[in-house]
């Protein structure tokens, strides 16, 4: 195992600002953790047959950005971090490529549109499962993977590596608290209130919700991460109070500058007070 290549990758990391990144092998995915789980031809060996390690990196989404959601604001974050990660991996592709390991980038997302996810709700490539094998985290009611650092409000893509890296073990405190706020907040009721991946019933209603925001230009949703009481990041932006998205009598500041990004930059359903 390459563990002095690990460590170099972790260092590249840092300094390009990635916080998050684990390596799982990519016979992992051969043995199932738990049912159903992802078939052989979305697994790595099936896309690529020559990849022995997967590289997964996360960034994560600014809380106070997504308490805006639906929103240009969320829109813009959102289209920016995908941008940065599809970066990021190919450099670090290329980094391994240097170093005489031949090594492919993922994008962070394997679909062409939302209307295309809508007819046939499947990427090649779950980065979740990847990031769950990785060590990052572990999964919870609103079928996103959770961290401790920042909850669901992460985005992951993956790097295919010809190089042997020590693999991270899988995380064994369970992360989500089973508070139901994903599935009572969901506009569009598309979650059931049991674990992953049971509660994953009405994926494609989630996916045409979110193509109606899209025509709006205010896409995605995300409000069942943007609830999660999961994540460091909470507490860094002084966001802990469990009434805090309900109570806008309570909250009357916040509810107004939510409300005000909200009201610009995307249409507008008519009769929308909010």
């Amino acid at each position: 195992m390459n563990t002095d290549l690990k460590r170099s990758l972790q260092t590249k990391c840092s300094h390009l600002d990635i916080p998050l990144m684990g390596v799982a092998s990519a016979e992992s995915w051969e043995v199932a953790p738990f049912h159903p789980w992802v078939p052989p031809a979305f697994q790595p060996r099936s896309i690529w047959p020559e990849v022995n390690s997967v590289i997964v990196i996360g960034l994560p989404i600014d809380l106070p950005v997504i308490e805006t959601t639906p929103s240009i604001y969320y829109h813009e974050l959102y289209k920016t971090v995908n941008t940065l990660l599809d970066h990021t991996a190919y450099r670090l592709a290329r980094f391994l490529d240097e170093k005489g390991f031949p090594s492919i980038y993922l994008p962070r997302d394997g679909y062409g549109s939302l209307s295309v996810l809508s007819s046939s709700p499947y990427a090649f490539f779950s980065h979740r499962h990847a990031a769950y094998l990785a060590g990052l985290g572990n999964f919870g009611v609103n079928n996103m993977l959770l961290t401790p650092q920042y909850g669901p409000r992460v985005r992951f893509t993956s790097i295919f590596t010809t190089a042997e890296l020590p693999a991270d073990k899988l995380m064994e405190e369970r992360l989500c608290v089973r508070c139901m706020r994903c599935a009572r907040s969901c506009p569009v009721r598309a979650l059931d209130e049991e674990d992953y991946p049971q509660g994953l019933a009405h994926k494609e209603v989630c996916s045409k919700y979110n193509e109606q925001l899209y025509r709006r230009h205010i896409s995605p949703c995300g409000v069942c991460i943007k609830v999660c009481p999961v994540g460091e990041d909470r507490k860094r932006f002084e966001r802990t109070a469990p009434d805090l998205y309900e109570n806008k009598e309570k909250y009357p500041t916040l509810h107004q500058a939510w409300r005000h990004v909200r009201s610009y930059g995307g249409v507008r359903k008519p009769n929308n007070s909010d």
